[in-house]
């Protein structure tokens, strides 16, 4: 029998980052795997995971970058 979505995207939830950015990047790819919007996104997303990977480039928690958003475009 097939799990249930909320109970298969619970265990999911609670996996590491790095895994869960995995499965996102398969489920991705599984809606239009090639179409050159979805290659350009995955190219996209895949040189900014390696710029933070490298350290190249530092995340930022996401209520100050909604903050500087804000002030941005206020």
């Amino acid at each position: 029998m097939a799990t249930p979505t909320h109970d298969l995207a619970a265990e999911v939830l609670e996996l590491p980052a790095e895994e869960r950015a995995r499965i996102l990047e398969l489920l991705i790819a599984s809606f239009e795997p090639k179409s050159k919007a979805q290659k350009a996104w995955m190219s996209l997303a895949q040189r900014r995971r390696d710029e933070v990977r490298s350290g190249k480039v530092v995340m930022v928690p996401g209520n100050e970058a909604l903050t500087r958003v804000k002030a941005r475009i206020s």
